[in-house]
């Protein structure tokens, strides 16, 4: 299981609050840190401050404080104190000197008036910034609470949710500080959305924009003027700077204005009487009742400011009226006092608008939709009027038909505006009209989720090195969101965490690791997430070059040197335990990575033994300083040799330790005179100078052995022989060198859980002289470099539980051994392995069919697979009683069905399934009782197709192959007949199975129609189905074919039926003509269906012969029958008048079909005005401003294509503007259109900064 998710703690005990302070005054803002040794930094703006005749800033251990002198008036900023990654914000409100009053002001009452309450945060006056929300929980000491959003992205200042009542102002303010930005910042204002408000402005929307130079910083404004009630809802500031974005959502609340509690709306309505009027003073008129002699008294409501307790129950009126019918109006407005009746239904009459009935549209498009990035979507809706025009608009801009992006459709009354590979851009309102109505809806461009491609992988650094983490997203561009231990990390000003977007890669970067920085880190998308574990060790300090023994003369100087691997760790010198303090002889130094120490003028006091110990490290090196002291023996002695060992022997406690690669030296005192010789042996073997490792020095009193880096070889019993002319003397030494183990075996995986595994290695060949005290184990991905060690303190087994990985990602694991000397070379890595958990237990198991000997079960897939494939289900079964499970079959099956065969009839048998992958068997599921193996009787049923209850047509030459269904246990007889006999294998093949029968014939012939007979048996019950087939072929020739009568162009023919009419209805005759010159065939009927006709049409002077062709279900007869004798067309001498017609009038008078449509342009923009019209014959146009022709002035070019009128205005002036008319004449009449256009100035460049 993942570790519980920190949370982020605080770096202070106590932060500073927002103080209020007059001007001339001084402030101060106190702090308390955590740590007493924490750096702490001072902000105004988002700018530091350093200490100076305004700012005075004092630290006192974890106490720190700011002092602001002199405040003034630009001192009101935002304020903010840092340390590590917490960052507390607060403000300094400046408020100007009180003005002095005298004590006896004249005027002043001896009463104090009623103080009036606080305006509301909801409400701020004209002009006003927006106020922070009052749902801000309330801030400790009293002071005001701090609304404002954590300013992680671009803003210094986020625009706050703010209220106004209808009628009032209000301004947003936002701040970006553009110090880092390498480009001026674009901001977008937007209400819901898509409403981008940039184009609204006007006379209730002002967008503005400065620059402070001195702060760098820009500040916009969006103020809102003479607020109405539709202006509420959510707003959206969107700040981009190259590839830097930043979005902050604030609401805004518009209330209507509101009467004070306690009034009654049907006191409004009560008239003033002449009385009333003085007493009241200047009278207030109804808003609704303006031309009524008495006043509405609302004089009440300004004296009852108090809540008035009333014992009646509380009523609306209003909702009483709109539920009445009018007759009662009179009488409802008596009874609850009432007098001004005209202004009361004038103001329920407002109440009661019901919305119109649309008369353009039949059916509206929905209010929104929504559609997948990349896909298309279509937009229908349906008109009244078939013929009607609609015009597309997309946030109220028309839609232009151009390339495959918009397709429009107009089909009867429908009308479809179709939007292919739909994209961001496409999120907007789109809306369909007609003339003066609208119908609009809203679509929504939901994006594919981002999926992760490369997942993050396990990362151990060592402490200061550079960390990144790195991840590939399946989109370009696409926004991620980093977390570490369940909190996001954002950008702050320390720069402790860097993101970096290449292309689909996203990477996270720590410069500098630190032990804090430890923790899992989580990369999302929209579509997914991964994680990964950082560990951060501190650096294990190498020793390259060590102290080495000194032997000096008096007067000469020591030097012992050591050179580590860190040049900024420091180090104490001892002598004999006691700390070596520089003085006149003594000099410490420390240069890089070498440390020195030096002693002057060696005496014999300064021999003995020297230790250097690097502050914060467990370890020391050691050297000894021999002081070598001449002297001069005058009178002649000899003494015999004599070794002086404590540890000669061959027993435990006289053997010598040396660690492997450390440097062996046996320092053995002698004594003897003369100057004894020494030898060293091993075994048989004399030891010399003569390899590069070992050393033999023999000085007054000493005889010296030493072995630089010893190995395992050197291990033995080392002999010492001194000898003199007074005689000789022997020693051994037992030397025994440890080293670190040996790698332990690979390691076996013996299990594997969803996020663990058990794995298990052999202890290492050779302990290296010192017995294993535990293993160090790691793991990493398959496919990854990283190794990442799992424990840090020695683990005693060699069985371990390895968690927290990810599964069904492929692992391997490698395991160190560890001793008193060290750690040993890693083992080789294990087979690589996949954490997975067995899938949940299969679902549905039910018995499917049972027989005397078998049963056929069947179930669904687990609903939880998990990352490794299904490897099959396993079935087993155990007689009622028992505890012993048998495998229903050897193996496997794939299927999620099974049919278990040889079982005994009557046995009662449970059955379960388990469902198989990498990680083993699931839980199984069994049968909710058990089954007795026996066969239910079920009576035999035929399932007749409902395409064979009728006659089944099939053509000579097809095949029949009928499937018919049937239930029946035992299994049942199957019968097939055909009109009464039994079916002959040669004329038919039937194929009978448990549950079907198939009948099949080949190729079918005219004797194979007929009636067929199913019966179903089983023992003495049956079932029955027919089936009738027929087979049809092609209709033969029609029969005597004869010319009965010759008139005119005229031929009447006659014939008789065919005799074969392919065992089918004939359906018609086919009648075709040829004249004799050419012998071409021309049809003259198709699908006739009578057996004579008149063949008229046709050419004097031309002779003719006639054929005819029978038609049934299959088709033409293949022969036709023709003619016998032919017949002769007369010429005659008839004269042909053709019909007169009159002719038809199309002349039309002009009408415009497209108005003009008044337009707002920008000053110095070409723009065109344009109108359809339609006539006959076609209509003069004629183009007039201000009623003036502007025909043949070269500022206009007029077009017209295909009855559609177009004026193009070149560049327009402010001049421009004004009322443009269209007039077309014919002779028919004429028509005139005319708009409005507007002509805006150009914003100049200096205004938009």
């Amino acid at each position: 299981m993942p570790e519980p998710v920190k949370k982020a703690v605080s770096a202070f005990a106590k932060k500073p609050k927002t103080q209020e302070a007059e001007e001339g005054a001084s402030v101060v803002f106190e702090a308390e840190t955590e740590k007493p040794d924490a750096k702490v930094k001072w902000q105004c703006n988002s700018k530091d401050i350093a200490s100076g005749d305004k700012y005075v800033i004092t630290a006192d251990g974890n106490r720190h404080s700011l002092a602001i002198k002199a405040i003034t008036k630009e001192d009101a900023n935002v304020y903010a104190v840092i340390a590590g990654g917490s960052k507390v914000k607060f403000d300094l409100k400046v408020v100007s000197k009180p003005a002095e009053t005298p004590a006896d002001a004249p005027g002043e009452s001896g009463v104090e008036p009623e103080q009036a309450p606080a305006p509301s945060a909801a409400a701020p006056t004209e002009d006003q910034t927006a106020a922070p929300t009052r749902d801000a929980p309330p801030a400790e000491d009293g002071q005001p609470p701090d609304t404002r959003q954590d300013l992680t992205g671009l803003f210094t200042e986020k625009p706050q949710s703010g209220e106004v009542n209808v009628g009032e102002n209000i301004t947003f303010v936002a701040k970006v500080n553009a110090e880092s930005l390498l480009k001026k910042p674009t901001i977008k204002w937007f209400k819901g959305k898509w409403m981008d408000l940039a184009s609204k402005s006007g006379k209730h929307l002002q967008l503005k924009e400065t620059y402070d130079r001195s702060s760098k910083v820009y500040t916009f404004e969006m103020q809102i003027i003479a607020a109405k009630p539709n202006f509420a809802g959510a707003y959206r500031c969107e700040v981009t700077s190259r590839d830097k974005f930043d979005s902050c959502n604030f609401e805004l609340a518009v209330h209507e204005a509101c009467a004070a509690e306690g009034f009654d709306i049907r006191a409004a309505f009560r008239r003033t009487s002449e009385s009333g009027k003085k007493r009241s003073g200047p009278p207030t008129s109804s808003t609704d009742g303006k031309e009524d002699s008495g006043e509405l008294d609302f004089s009440t409501l300004l004296k009852k400011r108090a809540v008035q307790v009333s014992t009646e129950p509380d009523l609306d009126v209003w909702d009483i009226l709109s539920h009445a019918p009018s007759s009662e109006y009179e009488k409802i407005a008596f009874q609850h006092g009432i007098t001004d009746l005209r202004g009361m239904l004038k103001r329920l009459k407002k109440m009661k608008k019901e919305e119109k009935k649309s008369a353009a549209f039949l059916k509206k498009m929905d209010p929104a939709y929504q559609v997948t990035k990349g896909h298309k979507i279509k937009l229908a809706v349906e008109v009244a009027n078939p013929d009607v025009e609609v015009k597309w608009l997309k946030n109220g801009q028309a839609i232009q038909p151009t390339g495959s992006k918009y397709i429009f459709e107009s089909v009867g009354n429908m009308r479809y505006l179709t939007i292919n590979h739909c994209s961001l851009a496409d999120d907007a309102a789109y809306c369909c009209v007609v003339g003066e109505e609208k119908c609009t809806t809203e679509l929504f461009v939901k994006e594919p989720p981002i999926m992760i491609v490369k997942n993050l992988e396990d990362q151990m650094v060592m402490k200061g090195e550079r960390v990144e983490l790195e991840c590939e997203v399946s989109e370009e561009g696409a926004n991620v969101k980093w977390e570490k231990d369940g909190v996001e990390l954002t950008r702050d000003e320390s720069f402790k965490y860097r993101f970096k977007k290449d292309g689909c890669k996203h990477v996270l970067i720590i410069n500098e690791a630190t032990k804090e920085d430890c923790g899992h880190y989580k990369v999302k998308t929209n579509g997914g997430e991964s994680m990964a574990e950082l560990l951060v060790q501190e650096k294990d300090l190498e020793v390259y070059q060590s102290i080495a023994d000194l032997t000096v003369k008096a007067k000469d100087q020591a030097l012992f040197k050591c050179e580590v691997s860190d040049e900024n760790v420091r180090g104490t010198w001892y002598k004999n335990g006691v700390e070596v303090k520089p003085d006149a002889r003594i000099n410490i130094t420390h240069i890089g990575r070498i440390h020195k120490l030096t002693i002057d003028e060696v005496k014999p006091e300064d021999e003995g033994d020297y230790t250097f110990v690097p502050d914060g490290h467990a370890f020391n090196l050691s050297a000894k300083l021999n002081f070598l002291e001449v002297k001069i023996d005058y009178v002649p002695r000899q003494d015999p040799p004599k070794i002086h060992l404590d540890c000669m022997g061959r027993t435990a406690e006289s053997t010598i330790v040396v660690v492997a690669g450390n440097k062996l030296r046996l320092d053995v005192p002698i004594t003897g005179d003369p100057a004894p010789t020494v030898i060293w042996t091993k075994g048989e073997k004399v030891v010399t100078d003569g390899d590069g490792r070992i050393h033999v020095e023999t000085t007054k009193g000493h005889c010296v052995f030493t072995i630089e880096g010893a190995e395992r070889q050197d291990e033995g019993i080392y002999s010492v022989v001194v000898r003199n002319p007074a005689g000789e003397d022997t020693a051994d030494i037992n030397v025994k060198v440890v080293d670190v183990p040996d790698p332990p075996q690979a390691p076996r995986i013996l299990s594997v859980g969803e996020d663990s595994c058990v794995v298990q290695w052999d202890p290492p060949l050779f302990d290296g002289g010192q017995p294993v005290i535990g293993y160090v184990l790691e793991r990493k991905k398959k496919k990854s470099y990283r190794w990442m060690r799992l424990n840090f303190d020695p683990y005693p087994d060699t069985t371990y539980e390895a968690k927290r990985m990810i599964e069904g990602v492929e692992y391997e694991m490698r395991v160190y051994a560890v001793n008193g000397i060290g750690l040993s070379r890693h083992s080789s890595a294990s087979q690589p392995f996949v954490p997975i958990a067995p899938t949940s237990e299969p679902i549905g198991l039910c018995v499917d069919d049972i027989s005397d000997t078998s049963i056929s079960l069947k179930w669904r897939p687990p609903e939880r697979i998990g990352s490794a494939e299904l490897e099959g289900y396993g079935v087993e079964y155990c007689k009622e009683g028992t505890d012993e499970w048998i495998p229903a079959i050897q193996g496997l099956t794939d299927r999620t069905s099974l049919t278990i065969k040889n079982l005994t009839t009557g046995d009662k048998l449970q059955f379960r399934v388990r469902a198989y992958n990498m990680a083993g068997p699931s839980v199984p599921t069994t049968l909710a009782q058990p089954v007795t193996i026996r066969e239910i009787m079920q009576r035999p049923k035929i399932w007749l197709p409902r395409n064979l209850r009728q006659t089944l047509i099939k053509t000579v030459g097809e095949i029949v192959n009928l499937v018919i269904q049937f239930q029946g246990k035992p299994r049942p007889k199957v019968t097939w007949s055909k009109d009464g006999e039994l079916l002959s294998p040669t004329f038919a093949s039937v194929r009978n199975s448990d549950t079907d029968t198939i009948l099949f014939i080949r190729k079918t012939e005219r004797k194979h129609s007929g009636k067929y007979e199913l019966q179903v048996q089983i023992e003495n019950m049956e079932d029955t189905a027919s089936i009738t087939l027929q087979i049809v072929d092609l209709p033969g020739p029609p029969q005597a074919l004869k010319i009965t009568d010759i008139w005119g162009f005229n031929v009447a023919l006659e014939w008789k039926p065919p005799k074969d009419n392919g065992n089918c209805e004939i359906t018609g005759y086919t009648i075709q003509k040829a004249d004799k010159k050419t012998m071409e065939w021309y049809t003259v009927y198709e699908q006739y269906r009578r057996t004579n006709c008149v063949a008229s049409d046709l050419i004097m002077g031309n002779e003719y012969v006639f054929r005819v062709f029978a038609i049934n279900l299959v088709g033409l007869s293949p022969e036709p029958c023709n003619t016998a004798d032919s017949a002769y067309i007369q010429k005659t001498g008839i004269e042909y008048k053709p019909p007169t017609y009159k002719e038809h009038d199309f002349s039309q008078a002009p009408k415009f079909t497209h108005p003009l449509v008044n337009r707002s342009i920008i000053a110095g923009y070409s723009t065109t005005l344009s109108c359809s019209v339609r006539g006959m014959p076609k209509p003069k146009v004629t183009w007039y401003k201000n009623k003036m022709d502007i025909s043949n002035e070269a500022k206009y070019r007029m077009l017209s294509k295909q009855g559609v009128l177009t004026l193009e205005i070149r560049k327009p002036c402010m001049f421009d503007g004004g009322v443009y008319m269209c007039k077309a004449v014919n002779d028919s009449g004429e028509d005139i259109v005319e708009c409005k256009l507007e002509v805006r100035p150009q914003v100049a460049k200096e205004e938009k900064k």
